[in-house]
């Protein structure tokens, strides 16, 4: 269920990036571009952060060996 939100809520986003550049008038390409590359860098800085935290996480719930042990 929570996928469906988010999809809807970027969809939401890029509908009303593009209503803004429509209304904009002959500076829509700057706007729209604007828009959209700054929704695109914050989700991709965002995902980034959860791709990290779900490493730690999974990092932190792995056995150590103990000091001078080895793995195999």
């Amino acid at each position: 269920m929570s996928n469906v939100v988010k999809v809807f809520s970027l969809a939401l986003v890029l509908a009303l990036a593009l209503f803004i550049a429509v209304i904009c008038g002959g500076y829509a390409p700057w706007y729209f571009a604007w828009l959209v590359g700054t929704t695109m860098i914050v989700l991709i800085s965002v995902s980034g952060a959860v791709l990290f935290e779900t490493q730690e996480s999974i990092r932190d719930e792995t056995p150590r060996p103990a000091n001078g042990e080895r793995t195999q």
